[in-house]
């Protein structure tokens, strides 16, 4: 059983009709990305039985998904009575199938129940990790199949927008709509549109109505001072100057990340020319690989915790780099809201050099608080994979007064205004 449907598209999408491998839509707010696929994908579904699958990074609930979109789409579109809306699934009268899954906890194996499924739709894939699109591409393999991706752009580094608008497929079809491309654009959505182009910052703006990258993650702890750092073009080539002493900065990591910043003063400014991160290996492992850097160094700056004894051998981090000849400070205990905003402070006189502390500028970019779900309020800075090199950045920068540079000269301290945290 089939049937024929009279149904609007804006000619931007007629490519959904096309046979692609890849089809791709990006774009802001109201930019009718989703709806689009929705709509296709009922009026394809009923024409041909197809297995469908929409995915999506994370789902906890049925409630996640485009469930409730293709629904709503199927009653609009007047197939109703085709199509019978099931709690976990869709199912079309000539055999077409919708299923919902998320992505973040499946592996190889558990996916494998998808290889026949015709199309794969991933909603809301800026947030779908490089793990997920290796796992989840191999799996849509069936002859023909095709792989549909809307998504929001959230950063450049992103793998979504590596894989799909840097590095787009051979056989793709790639478009970005914005609310323009909205024939439907409300009186309503354009008020709000028109009132968040007034009092957004316009880094905000472009990216929630225009669908333009984000410099930093939403709710980054360092968001204005990473964008303007891009913007003075102070993310770029700094290589070693052999004028100045390179101060290895630690912040201190086993099963967690041990970061370290090789950072220069230049008198006032501050400059990461290299970066170095990686877990489970000995203090040992880590000297011998700063000594093979081509480096003059001067001070170590350890955290805090880099006096504290292993409660094994009695050694702290500061007696075993000592041991092996390095000059090394341990910084007092500051409190951590104090720290950020030092850092914060210093981050207006940091270069950093993009392609050897690339991880580094990813980690200040991703750097954000926790939000409870009971308070909707921003809390403690989060303890993920981004805040290891977070927290040696603010290391560096309480340690910065404390650094020469091969001429001898020290930066004044820090004076911490009173702000309360952002």
């Amino acid at each position: 059983m089939s049937l024929s449907v009279d149904a609007e598209f804006i000619a931007k999408v007629r490519p959904l009709f096309e046979p692609h491998r890849y089809k791709v839509m990006r774009g802001g707010r109201a930019a009718i990305k989703s709806w689009s696929a929705a709509r296709a994908l009922l009026i394809l579904a009923g024409m041909k039985a197809l297995r469908i699958l929409c995915a999506r990074e994370y789902q906890s609930s049925i409630r996640d998904s485009v469930h409730r979109l293709l629904s709503d789409q199927a009653e609009s579109l007047g197939l109703s009575s085709f199509y019978r809306i099931e709690k976990q699934g869709i199912y079309g009268r000539n055999g077409s199938e919708f299923a919902f899954t998320g992505l973040s906890d499946q592996t190889a194996e558990s996916l494998k129940s998808y290889e026949g499924f015709d199309i794969c739709w991933v909603e809301e894939a800026q947030v779908v990790s490089e793990r997920s699109w290796q796992i989840l591409l191999p799996t849509i393999r069936r002859e023909g199949s095709e792989v549909w991706v809307t998504f929001n752009p959230e950063m450049e580094t992103d793998p979504t927008w590596k894989r799909f608008v840097e590095q787009l497929p051979e056989d793709s079809f790639g478009i970005e709509l914005n609310w323009r491309d909205n024939p439907w654009f409300s009186s309503a959505l354009q008020a709000e549109r028109e009132r968040d182009e007034k009092n957004l910052p316009k880094v905000e703006y472009d990216w929630i109505w225009e669908g333009k990258c984000r410099p930093t993650v939403a709710g980054a702890i360092y968001a204005e001072e990473m964008a303007k750092m891009g913007e003075e073009r102070r993310i770029g080539d700094f290589p070693y100057d052999s004028f100045h002493l390179v101060h290895p900065v630690f912040d201190l990591g086993w099963n967690d990340k041990m970061s370290i910043g090789f950072v220069q003063r230049h008198v006032s400014q501050l400059r990461l020319i290299d970066y170095l991160e990686d877990d489970h290996k000995t203090l040992e492992w880590y000297s011998k690989e700063l000594r093979a850097k081509p480096y003059q160094y001067g001070t170590l700056f350890l955290p805090h915790d880099g006096s504290h004894g292993d409660y094994r051998t009695g050694k702290s981090a500061r007696d075993i780099l000592e041991g092996f000849g390095w000059k090394v400070e341990v910084l007092e205990n500051t409190p951590l809201e104090d720290g950020i905003r030092a850092a914060r402070m210093r981050l207006a006189q940091t270069f950093i050099d993009r392609s050897r502390c690339a991880p580094l500028i990813e980690h200040l970019k991703r750097y954000k608080r926790t939000i409870p779900k009971t308070t909707g309020e921003p809390g403690a800075p989060m303890h993920d994979v981004h805040s290891h090199g977070a927290d040696m950045y603010r290391y560096a920068a309480l340690a910065t007064p404390m650094m020469d540079d091969a001429l001898g000269l020290n930066l004044p301290p820090l004076k911490l205004p009173d702000l309360h945290p952002v």
